[in-house]
């Protein structure tokens, strides 16, 4: 994908996982993205500082400083609220259903609701659609 209209997309993908880091940063970079990873909530905000991405996938469940704890500060920020941030986890609702685990989480008043879900395991046309409607559908920087 050519990128003369300007320096690719940046996603950052937080899990702890690093398998599923790594699938999801190599799938992001051969759709014509740049990407980076963080173990945890903790590298995650010091990638975001240094790095300003213009998207986040989240882990919800993740060792030190948890995905929702991340999220809430980052929701917290005026500077970095506008960042999209889709869930990928593989928490789910009853009979394994994300539609559940997005229901939930779009109810709880505390939390402002993501831009979007993705279930583990991760289906690669599903997260691509959603990744390129959240950032208008191009890789390029418009």
């Amino acid at each position: 994908m050519s990128v003369e209209s300007g320096p690719a997309r940046k996603i950052l993908v937080v899990d702890d996982e690093p398998d599923v880091c790594t699938y999801l940063s190599r799938l992001f970079q051969e759709n014509g993205y740049q990407s980076a990873c963080a173990a945890d909530g903790q590298q995650a905000m010091e990638a975001v500082e240094r790095e300003r991405p213009d998207l986040i996938t989240l882990d919800l469940s993740m060792p030190n400083k948890s995905g929702v704890r991340f999220y809430r500060e980052i929701k917290a920020r005026a500077d970095l609220k506008t960042i999209p941030v889709v869930f990928v986890t593989g928490v789910t609702g009853p009979g394994g259903s994300s539609a559940d685990t997005e229901r939930f989480y779009r109810t709880r008043s505390q939390v402002p609701p993501p831009d979007g879900f993705i279930a583990k395991p991760i289906d690669p046309e599903e997260v691509l659609g959603l990744v390129a409607k959240l950032l208008g559908g191009s890789a390029e920087r418009r």
